[in-house]
């Protein structure tokens, strides 16, 4: 995938740099990041090792591989980290691929996931000429449900007993946005 930096009203998203690192360790430890996200692998604790480790080689290599792109989203204004986004597990002969991000806890609650997820959205599907993203959450995550029905994903279903988290298997509720949907 071409590495590109996307602009919203209020963030820019880049790639990750080892500066990174704390910001990423500080959003992936906290206890509601471990909640939902089984990072860096179930039941495994997320270390400063884990995150230099994500921001100079798994990133970087998503993208030179194919696999998708990661960003790491900034405050415009401030440049403060405010979280990751990031599409991966292209297919592209189907011409799908999957969307996540995490969000750090100072910046929860103010819509900046969905106007990232947008932009991404956009990106993909018109720039990139995919045909669908999918978005998926645990059932019980409330706001990261939200963060799909704002950004105009459509539900489609449950994906039972799909996910392994830190405290034990979930159901996954499954999100997508196809071309048609953002041009129709």
């Amino acid at each position: 995938m071409p590495s590109v930096i996307l602009e919203t009203e209020r963030l820019r998203l880049r790639a990750f740099t080892e500066h990174d690192a704390d910001d990423v360790l500080r959003a992936a430890t906290d206890p509601l990041t471990q909640r939902w996200l089984p990072i860096p692998a179930p039941g495994r604790p997320y270390t400063r090792a884990d995150a230099v480790a994500w921001c100079v080689e798994t990133a970087p290599a998503a993208r030179a591989s194919g696999d998708g792109q990661h960003w790491a989203a900034v405050c415009r204004r401030t440049g403060r980290y405010v979280g990751s986004f990031g599409v991966s597990r292209a297919n592209w002969v189907a011409r799908t691929i999957e969307i996540g991000y995490l969000m750090s806890p100072d910046a929860r609650g103010r819509g900046l996931a969905p106007e990232a997820v947008v932009a991404i959205t956009r990106w993909v599907l018109l720039d990139q000429e995919f045909e669908r993203i999918a978005l998926k959450a645990a059932t019980d995550n409330v706001a990261s449900r939200r963060v799909a029905e704002k950004a105009g994903y459509v539900y489609e279903g449950i994906e039972r007993n799909a996910i392994r988290l830190h405290r034990g298997r979930a159901d996954l509720a499954v999100y997508s946005v196809i071309r048609p949907d953002l041009t129709g």
